[in-house]
């Protein structure tokens, strides 16, 4: 529960720092379907980036990672924006819900590669499983908010993935892409054990 209150405090501050930031923007034509593609299609670039890593390995991964970054700012405030300017609809939540799986499949499928490239065996199956348990993480939340129900419990939501992510991508050059990797995995398999948990334990109470 300790860990749920620290996460809670800070995805609601982010989340005010956000609206604060998007409220001026939210006057402008800028539409947040414009932030999702924007931010999907960065994404994509920064795992091309990535994959030519062989080339310039202090270069790639850098600039992979500052892409990386870029990009996903950009999908996480899509939606801040359409709360800021009252442009919220329905299309575009399943859009910006849809691309987010995408952008970050784009950099796992890359890093697989990369690891596959150097025959690390077992950082490219951890790296198959990160892309399972991640997008696991996001359905067990749909699922559970269809139902009614909190699903946004754990602590392995995108926004610490992108975290997790980037940090390993900056650090690759000395070897440590693949333990990023590992911690993201557990991380996200263990949220998804948590949600189960969690909607089992609602749908106990509600009787």
């Amino acid at each position: 529960m300790g860990i749920d209150r620290v996460k809670e405090t800070y995805t609601s501050e982010a989340r005010r720092i956000a609206a604060r930031s998007m409220d001026n923007l939210s006057q402008t034509r800028l539409t947040p379907t414009a932030l999702t593609v924007s931010g999907v299609f960065l994404c994509a670039v920064s795992s091309v980036l990535v994959y030519f890593e062989y080339r310039n390995h202090l270069f790639f991964y850098w600039l992979g990672a500052v892409v990386f970054v870029i990009g996903s700012i950009l999908d996480i405030l899509d939606g801040a924006l359409a709360r800021a300017g009252g442009k919220t609809t329905p299309f575009g939540a399943f859009l910006d819900s849809t691309t987010d799986r995408g952008s970050e499949g784009f950099m796992l499928g890359a890093i697989a590669l990369v690891f596959a490239r150097h025959g690390n065996e077992t950082a490219l199956a951890f790296a198959f499983a990160a892309v399972g348990g991640s997008f696991l993480v996001s359905y067990t939340r749909a699922r559970a908010e269809a139902l009614g129900l909190r699903g946004d419990v754990g602590l392995g939501s995108r926004a610490e993935r992108v975290v997790v992510i980037t940090a390993g991508l900056v650090l690759a050059p000395w070897g440590a892409l693949q333990w990023a990797i590992y911690l993201l995995t557990a991380t996200a398999w263990l949220t998804v054990g948590q949600r189960i948990w969690s909607v089992r334990q609602q749908l106990r109470a509600r009787g």
